[in-house]
């Protein structure tokens, strides 16, 4: 008698799990992803605080040792795509398992680092593996959570810990530096991202089941749009130091313009395009990513120099400049699920807008900043520029993502990574040329308006000093005012995102 073949209900059985057994699973999944999100974001702001120590271990420069950060953020920038690109090739559980391996063992390495040129590349490596996350995670999220309403909640809280990274990155910081070294900063990712990768290995489900593997991964696209990136955020980074029209800003230009446009023509013709360009044919992605990098632009541009006003007029530690951002971590995490639970009532593009208008009136009341403030001066109203920010976290990140076909979220939520880090680059680019400018213009009106009776040299001395501290504050209000200009174009451009078409509300293919 022949042997009885299994039926065609019985082998889907077997290959995927009954959905019920799967969405038991789905919130731990969720604490997973965030686990390495965390450590993620953390290394970029925790590293920040160890630099003077490194510098002095290793004596070098502090010109020299900016190369620790600036590698790390040009090999983020470059990988975040092609990684988006290869989870849709070859799985996404797999290459999500050897991107958090392959960060706690680059940690550790960075840690044991000896020199300069052996901690640059260890951190390349770092950010490598850690540019796997954000597409991945996001696209495990987009498959995990069928139901939208909960997917959209899912991508709030996981948003949430971006907020968490930045508090946690000084308030951490300083006390493994000051009590335990610099390598300490390092060492702490060892077992947090051994836990990640257990709980990755035991509940996350590999999303991807038709497997098409690398033979049409688009090669010369990748390699043209690494260039392309990477002499773009190198210029940012480097380009008030260099000058920007200076001969190697202008280098720098045009090697990013050229390949990026010979980027566009090569991912006109791949099978496989690294960056699928019909994806800007699609209103509601478009408005999405640029809702987001005008919007980012604006907050990174600004916050990331609260700490230093903090630090250089309110004699702040690293670790009181950190307890900052407190309420602005609680704030954000509370109201991305509100802005989750309002999406299923509203409208996206209202609840985003109306998040970026508010949180553009509170970057506003920023722009009297001066040294007579209080901690909670600033700290209250950090804590309602991130709810703003949250309310509309959540809806456009849902936005960017849910709009195209879920075989394809990992492109998608590539590109929103993308342009999110190219904002950052952008924003601290500018508001720091912004700040300096400022100062300059702002000290040149102050002397032109004085008049010093005094002929003491102590005296003078003391008057400038006065005049230059006058003048930096009144830059840092002029960098609050740049600021609220990119939040409400954020704002307007929000009304622009439509509503999700793709995906069903509430249930998806299990197979992709």
């Amino acid at each position: 008698m022949p042997k009885q073949q299994p039926s065609r209900s019985m082998t889907k059985q077997d290959t995927n799990p009954p959905r019920k057994s799967f969405e038991r699973y789905q919130w731990l999944v969720l604490i997973t992803l965030m686990i390495a999100s965390f450590l993620g974001r953390l290394d970029g702001t925790i590293v920040n605080l160890a630099l003077p120590r490194i510098i002095q271990d290793f004596g070098i420069t502090v010109s020299q040792a900016s190369w620790i950060s600036t590698a790390y953020i040009i090999a983020n920038a470059i990988f975040v795509p092609v990684f988006g690109k290869l989870g849709d090739l070859i799985g996404r559980k797999p290459l999500y398992i050897f991107g958090i391996v392959g960060f706690t063992i680059t940690s550790m390495l960075a840690g044991l680092s000896f020199n300069l040129p052996s901690m640059v590349i260890f951190r390349i490596l770092q950010a490598i593996t850690v540019s796997i996350d954000y597409p991945i995670a996001l696209s495990i999220i987009a498959f995990t959570f069928a139901d939208r309403q909960q997917r959209a909640q899912a991508m709030g809280m996981w948003s949430g810990i971006f907020a968490a990274a930045v508090v946690f990155g000084p308030l951490l910081g300083g006390p493994l530096v000051d009590n335990f070294g610099w390598r300490s900063v390092f060492y702490i990712n060892v077992p947090l991202g051994i836990l990640g990768t257990f709980m990755a290995l035991r509940y996350i489900v590999e999303p991807v089941k038709h497997i098409k593997g690398l033979a049409n991964f688009d090669l010369l696209g990748s390699i043209l749009l690494g260039i392309s990136l990477g002499t773009m955020v190198l210029v940012l980074d480097q380009g008030q130091g260099w000058g920007w029209g200076s001969t190697n800003s202008i280098i720098c230009y045009i090697i990013s313009a050229v390949t990026l446009v010979l980027f566009l023509f090569v991912e006109h013709y791949a099978k496989e395009p690294v960056v699928d360009l019909k994806f800007f044919r699609i209103p509601t992605f478009s408005a999405a990513i640029t809702t987001s990098f005008i919007s980012f632009l604006g907050m990174i541009g600004a916050l990331f120099l609260l700490p230093v006003f903090a630090q250089n007029f309110l004699g702040y530690s690293v670790t009181k400049s950190g307890y900052l951002f407190i309420p602005m971590a609680v704030c954000l995490m509370f109201a991305a699920q509100m802005g989750a639970r309002l999406s299923r009532v509203f409208p996206a593009r209202y609840i985003i807008a109306a998040g970026m208008f508010f949180s553009a009136l509170m970057l506003f009341s920023f722009s009297g900043i001066d040294i007579k403030w209080t901690f909670w001066d600033m700290a209250w109203r950090l804590g309602l520029f991130a709810m703003g920010l949250g309310i509309g976290l959540a809806p456009l990140t849902n936005a960017a993502t849910a709009t195209v076909p879920i075989h394809e979220v990992g492109i998608a939520s590539s590109v929103l990574a993308l342009a999110r880090n190219l904002s950052g680059a952008f924003g601290v680019a500018i508001f720091a040329t912004v700040l300096t400018d400022s100062v300059t213009s702002n000290l040149l009106q102050i002397q032109k308006y004085s008049t010093i009776h005094t002929t003491n040299p102590q005296v003078i001395q003391q008057i400038y000093a006065l005049m230059t501290v006058k003048a930096n504050i009144n830059a840092f209000g002029t960098v609050f005012h740049w600021a609220v200009f990119f939040m409400v174009i954020g704002g307007f451009a929000a009304f622009f995102v439509g509503e999700p078409k793709h995906q069903a509300a509430s249930d998806h293919p299990m197979e992709l």
